[in-house]
């Protein structure tokens, strides 16, 4: 079984770079010219739209465009969560939260090049 979570991004190569080269998905499939990208982590399947590109890219009944951002996200785990801040930021990949601690771990959330938050989980 497979979760699949659909993020709206600016563009896919950017995008596509970001995931496999900095947080370890494999492209699953990646349509020339489509605008669409399929990346897995696990048992995580990631779907990748630009606005406009197939069904998940078109705009709402009322209008209102697909764009990428918001607070909704997945949760990638980490062994090491400020070994993983610090080579995203050398990398140069935004940083939304710094540490914060809860009662199972701690996160950051980190964005993609469209500003998708990532949450980066270091269990306790």
């Amino acid at each position: 079984m497979h979760a699949t979570v659909r993020y709206i991004v600016d563009e896919i190569d950017p995008a596509v770079t970001f995931y496999t080269e900095r947080l370890g998905f494999d492209v699953v499939m990646r349509p020339e010219g489509a605008g669409f990208a399929m990346l897995s982590n696990g048992s995580l399947r990631l779907l990748l739209n630009e606005p406009g590109a197939g069904g998940a890219g078109q705009p709402a009944d009322d209008g209102r465009a697909p764009e990428p951002g918001g607070w909704t996200r997945f949760q990638v785990e980490v062994a090491d969560l400020e070994a993983e801040l610090a080579a995203l930021g050398e990398a140069g990949v935004p940083v939304r939260t710094g540490l914060v601690s809860g009662n199972a771990g701690r996160q950051a959330v980190i964005e993609d090049p469209s500003g998708n938050a990532v949450e980066l989980f270091e269990p306790a």
